[in-house]
């Protein structure tokens, strides 16, 4: 009986000179239980002509059973054996004539834009604003086609926590060490952001053929320090960006966490409230943008997703070459199908009788 390593060995081989592949090769062990059915079949036969030679002369049988019943037995067992072979053949998917063939790998770009600014640690969203928002983005990449996905943090500065790329683990890694200190300045300017956004991660993106292929997603609880970013989204829309735009934190205002390096005498307690009225108008600025409202409750993004990115248009990331066969299985199918034909009706019906 052949190993593991020996039919791995055997998943491509030539006949005639032509290259062949078994797509599952592994499937070819069950070939053996054919071989054992088979020696099963003689041996019930067997047995079943020996059992009656003790009460009838063999001559007698052979008058009554026919000569030719030993042949018949043994082209049904022979019948048997290879049906499942050739099933088992065709489960291991054989393959033939490779070809070469480009494939396209289609998608779109989302950029995760992340308010890290203080008042995202406000709790009035388990266990905070940001938190929460960074299990929302971890939840929708396990679910992402094959979009390029990119991660940046804002407060009153932007920083590029990850550029646009297609590895999962390093996005996840980015996305885990999002916090206020992946910036260097407080504050809220939200337009600043989006233009970073756009002359440092679409830097490369800005030909006009590649418009309508991009997405911004804005996580915020929407506060501004004037820093224009309406006419932001407007300028990113006339590049084909695509602003989403998610509101988080409550209408009616929570504390911000002092901050602990600071002097609790010198720094009063700030309430921050979801500004819902700037997500709104920044998402308007850009055809087909969106405003998600979740406040204090909560948002299925991979569902989001599903609905307003992986549905929308989408263009070649990247063309790879591959080698692709032909499947083959049909052939030993209909040949199994042809033997059980076969079986059915050449065999007669005193051989299967005696079997029984």
């Amino acid at each position: 009986m052949k190993t593991p390593n020996a039919i791995a060995q055997i998943e491509t081989f030539e006949i005639f000179g032509h290259p062949w592949k078994l797509g599952s090769p592994e499937w070819l062990m069950l070939g053996w239980g054919g071989v054992v059915v088979g020696l099963v079949i003689l041996y019930m036969s067997f047995r079943s002509s020996k059992n009656q030679s003790k009460f009838v002369d063999h001559s007698m049988i052979e008058q009554l059973a026919g000569r030719k019943r030993s042949w018949n037995t043994r082209a049904h067992a022979l019948v048997v054996s290879m049906v499942i072979v050739l099933i088992s053949i065709a489960i291991a998917r054989p393959q033939s004539d490779p070809r070469e063939i480009d494939v396209e790998t289609r998608g779109r770009d989302v950029v995760f834009l992340v308010d890290v600014s203080r008042s995202m640690l406000a709790q009035d969203v388990s266990p905070n604003r940001l938190d929460k928002s960074k299990l929302w983005i971890n939840d929708l990449v396990d679910v992402l086609g094959n979009d390029r996905v990119g991660l940046v943090g804002f407060a009153g500065s932007s920083a590029v926590i990850s550029p646009l790329t297609s590895d999962r683990l390093f996005f996840k890694l980015a996305l885990e060490e999002l916090s206020p200190q992946s910036v260097l300045v407080g504050g809220t300017n939200i337009g600043d952001a989006i233009r970073k956004t756009m002359d440092i991660v679409f830097v490369d993106e800005a030909d006009a053929s590649l418009n309508n292929f991009r997405d911004i997603v804005l996580i915020s609880d929407g506060e501004d320090q004037e820093s224009l970013p309406v006419e932001a989204a407007r300028l990113a829309g006339s590049q084909g960006v695509r602003v989403i735009a998610v509101g988080i934190g409550s209408d009616k205002g929570a504390m911000v966490p002092i901050n602990p390096d600071s002097n609790s005498d010198q720094s009063p307690p700030v309430q921050s409230r979801l500004e819902s009225g700037t997500l709104k108008a920044i998402a308007a600025a850009s055809p087909g943008g969106v405003y998600l409202e979740v406040g204090t409750g909560n948002i299925d993004l991979a569902q989001v997703y599903a609905d307003l990115i992986s549905s929308a248009e989408q263009r070649t990331i990247s063309t790879t070459s591959t080698i692709q066969y032909t499947e083959r299985f049909m052939v030993f199918i209909a040949v199994a199908i042809t033997l059980i034909l076969f079986d059915l009706t050449m065999i007669p019906p005193t051989t299967r009788k005696a079997l029984s």
